[in-house]
């Protein structure tokens, strides 16, 4: 069992890395779409390096969680942290489109769910 939950962190966690290192690199280039829906929701254009820097951290974090729990957790828990603050701060503007948000909050927790368990 254990096996089989180790393997299924090391998809989720990977897959979800890879979703995170692309959202970094799309907001430190400021791509058009990522700077509109930030500014949709009213973060500061002073605030994207930060937020790429913590989803790319989060990214390097899940990796390394396959071979060191403690950072696997630790990383899934913030990437959960992260997206749910910004489901949070779509609410606060009354920005209906969240599902992206709402998504990944569902697989960092999976992630979560599963290093736990493996």
């Amino acid at each position: 069992m254990e096996i089989s939950m180790f393997i299924a962190y090391a998809v989720v966690g990977v897959l979800l890395a890879l979703a995170l290192t692309a959202s970094a690199t799309f907001t430190l280039q400021r791509n058009d779409q990522i700077v509109a829906n930030m500014q949709k929701v009213q973060v500061p254009d002073s605030w994207l390096p930060r937020l790429a820097t913590l989803k790319a951290a989060g990214a390097i974090g899940l990796v390394a969680g396959l071979w060191v729990t403690p950072l696997g957790v630790a990383a899934a828990v913030g990437v959960t942290l992260y997206f749910v603050g910004a489901i949070i701060a779509h609410l606060r503007v009354k920005d209906h489109e969240l599902a992206p948000a709402a998504v990944l909050t569902l697989v960092a927790a999976a992630a979560l769910t599963l290093r736990i368990l493996a």
